[in-house]
């Protein structure tokens, strides 16, 4: 199944409580009523209320008073103004930043537990070693000794080196460690996974902040990205993640996951209009080349379907 057949797939669930509106809205004359029925379905998918606003706006500008029954009309304004969001948010790719940064490239990569980081983090690194680069693990989350040990596994599987402490050891040594280690090794990439933590919790911030300043004091310049990972099925609480990490380490790249269990798949609309930050990544399933580059016409295509389907 080619990548796009499974994104279709994947988003299944939000495209249809969008599709269930839009289809009414087709063949019919433009009415109140029915652009409310729209709006509410749009925002029910996690468009949020602002794109929501938005693209209603637009629908009256161009269909108000008119018969809607051509289909290509309506669903064309809904993707222009889609793609009038996404395609700024879309940025460099994940190998793109990598060729054209310094090398270690330092990768820091956060979010709350659960939310598939360390799996993310793998997929990536099978995805430099299939591109030929080296890529080197930095298990910087000790509070559990189970994520050290599973982001092990994933080593091991992938055959590439990790650096790791003692379960309970200081995260901000592990880094500065993992990056020097790199240095030493001619690594290209370094991916450091961190502890899963709740956005709410101050002090748990805090110490991220640490890490990441000690990630500077080891590379100048670093961490070069700042990779977040949002769950989409949590909708507008992936936005609220995304707000508070962004003012705390400074987010330079989404990755979004799970977008293959939930109908709120247009919160990578919401995020994107909002916080104008760069959606990287976007993953369908558990499969390793489930997490792809972020494309944003091919994500309306699928988030919407054919004019006509």
């Amino acid at each position: 199944m080619g990548w796009f057949q499974r994104l279709s797939e994947g988003l299944t669930k939000t495209r249809s409580v969008m599709r269930g509106s839009l289809d009414r809205l087709l063949g019919r004359a433009v009415d109140p009523a029915l652009l409310d029925e729209f709006e509410a379905a749009l925002i029910t998918s996690d468009l949020g209320a602002a794109v929501a606003e938005r693209v209603i706006s637009r629908l009256k500008e161009t269909l108000q008073g008119t018969d809607a029954s051509q289909a290509t009309h309506v669903h064309a304004t809904l993707r222009q103004t889609l793609l009038e969001i996404l395609t700024p948010a879309s940025g460099p790719t994940f190998e793109q930043l990598i060729a054209n940064g310094p090398k270690p490239f330092v990768v820091l990569v956060v979010g709350v537990n659960g939310v598939g980081k360390t799996t993310s983090i793998a997929k990536l690194a099978q995805r430099l070693v299939q591109s030929k680069r080296v890529p080197m693990l930095v298990a910087a989350d000790t509070f559990r000794a189970a994520a050290i040990d599973q982001l092990q596994v994933w080593a091991d599987r992938i055959g590439i080196e990790m650096i790791r402490h003692r379960h309970g050891a200081d995260p901000a040594a592990v880094a500065y460690d993992g990056i020097a280690a790199a240095k030493a090794r001619q690594a290209d990439v370094v991916l450091i996974d961190t502890a899963g933590r709740l956005h709410t919790k101050s002090n748990l911030m805090d110490e991220l902040r640490k890490v990441s300043r000690v990630i500077g004091q080891a590379s100048p310049g670093a961490p070069h990205e700042v990779l977040l990972v949002l769950d989409a099925t949590l909708g507008q609480n992936a936005l609220s993640q995304a707000r508070q990490f962004h003012q705390t380490v400074g987010v330079t790249g989404l990755a979004l996951t799970k977008l293959d269990g939930t109908a709120k798949g247009g919160i990578v609309v919401a995020i994107a209009d909002e916080l104008k930050l760069p959606v990287r990544l976007i993953g369908v399933g558990e499969a390793v080349d489930d997490l792809q580059d972020f494309q944003p016409a091919a994500f309306v295509d699928a988030l919407l379907g054919a004019a006509t389907d």
